[in-house]
């Protein structure tokens, strides 16, 4: 019997509920926040959520799983990928 390493790529969902609510997987940290932006580092790129009374609802950074809800206008990824800093969450928690 051979030993193989089956490798998976991870699967990333980003659902978005009336524009009041999005909730999206795999997800490393959280750079920066406050009532108008979100940005959300993961694995695919820095994903930016822009809208207004925005608020993290959840944040499980085992499970790689936010939730943000509030006045949803724009969600973007940007390619370029966190370059090691370490996001607030982090921070906050040294």
């Amino acid at each position: 019997m051979d030993d193989k390493k089956i490798f998976r790529a991870s699967k990333q969902d980003v659902f978005l509920e009336n524009r009041e609510k999005v909730s999206i997987t795999e997800v490393k940290d959280v750079e920066n926040f406050d009532e108008k932006t979100i940005k959300v580092i993961t694995p695919k790129g820095n994903l930016v959520i822009k809208g207004s009374d925005l608020h993290l609802q959840k944040l499980d950074l085992e499970e790689g799983k936010v939730i943000i809800c509030g006045k949803i206008d724009g969600i973007n990824y940007s390619e370029k990928v966190s370059d090691g800093k370490k996001g607030i969450l982090n921070k906050i928690l040294k």
